[in-house]
């Protein structure tokens, strides 16, 4: 994957943070978007969950993105 899909994937991702109110929650649902935005681009469930679940543990713990 380029360097250019993962910088995508992460934003995309960033713009539909799913905060939950714990690390485990926000991972879930990043993994959940990954997969899904996986399955549509016809890319890798396991790696799209993984982008996901990184992206939204990321922006919620960071607060890139306002949960609340």
């Amino acid at each position: 994957m380029g360097i250019s899909k993962i910088f995508l994937a992460l934003t995309a991702s960033a713009g539909l943070a799913a905060c939950g109110d714990n690390i485990s929650e926000q991972a879930i649902g990043g993994a959940a978007i990954g997969a899904g935005a996986a399955v549509i681009t016809s890319g890798s469930l396991l790696q799209g969950a993984a982008i996901g679940a990184g992206a939204n543990v990321i922006a919620c713990q960071t607060e890139l993105v306002r949960c609340k």
